[in-house]
């Protein structure tokens, strides 16, 4: 691949992401009320993708070998304790994902 086509790519990428970013605050800038189709996908779209998320954590999980999936149930368990109880996704999350990094590389090799 050329120096140029690489260019183009990043440059293609990068206005596609100041888009996303910018794009709400263009269209819902406070000035007029938010549809309610939005407000409804904002409501229901962060439990739906977290879901997912779950999902495929462990849609590759071998239930009859050791350890079981224990390190994952461990750490879906801990990431919905701590949400419930600081209502902050990136906390939960990041937590969740931290003590599974090391479970899966200290406790449970």
């Amino acid at each position: 691949m050329s120096a140029g086509m690489t260019f183009a790519m990043i440059a293609v990428a990068a206005v596609c992401t100041f888009a996303t970013r910018v794009l709400p605050f263009l269209l819902f800038n406070g000035k007029r009320p938010i549809p309610p189709i939005i407000r409804y996908l904002g409501a229901t779209l962060p439990p739906a993708v977290i879901a997912l998320l779950v999902v495929y954590c462990v849609k590759s999980v071998d239930w009859l070998a050791a350890p079981h999936g224990a390190p994952e149930l461990l750490c879906i368990a801990v990431t919905a304790l701590l949400h419930l109880w600081k209502r902050n996704d990136l906390l939960s999350i990041g937590v969740g994902t931290a003590l599974y990094m090391v479970l899966v590389q200290t406790v449970f090799l």
